[in-house]
């Protein structure tokens, strides 16, 4: 039989407004993370952070609008069809365009297990600052 889930944006579950869709938990993967980020015009809430404490690395796929990324001080303008690639140990922080943006955020550990936080299991806290 079979294993595999097909599952729309807006079926994923919501947090934090419907800004955060819990894609990884709503479709079942486990082996890395991934969510679904649709980010306002103006959201100034998305946390400067690294993963240097799980050793996460994160890919960011701009699927709509624009963003600009801060990456440890350097600020990337990024458009759709656009990846970008950050590796753990560096600081990161999205700021929308002026359509907003939405983002399929891909995480892992390079040679290692992921271990999902608890803010992206179905039904979870709400994440708190920095995670």
């Amino acid at each position: 039989m079979a294993d595999y889930t097909v599952k729309r944006f807006e079926e994923m579950e919501p947090i934090l407004g419907g800004v955060f869709r819990r894609a990884r938990a709503s479709l079942g993967a486990t082996a890395f993370g991934m969510q679904v980020l649709q980010m306002p015009p103006g959201a100034d809430f998305y946390p400067n952070h690294d993963h240097a404490h799980d050793g996460q690395e994160e890919v960011y796929v701009v699927l709509g609008g624009s963003a600009d990324f801060d990456i440890d001080g350097e600020r990337v303008h990024v458009e759709p069809e656009t990846a970008v690639r950050v590796a753990p140990e560096t600081k990161r922080r999205i700021h929308p365009g002026p359509e907003g943006v939405r983002i399929l955020a891909v995480g892992g550990v390079p040679g290692g297990t992921y271990s999902a936080p608890d803010f992206t299991d179905l039904g979870g806290p709400e994440p708190g600052p920095g995670q």
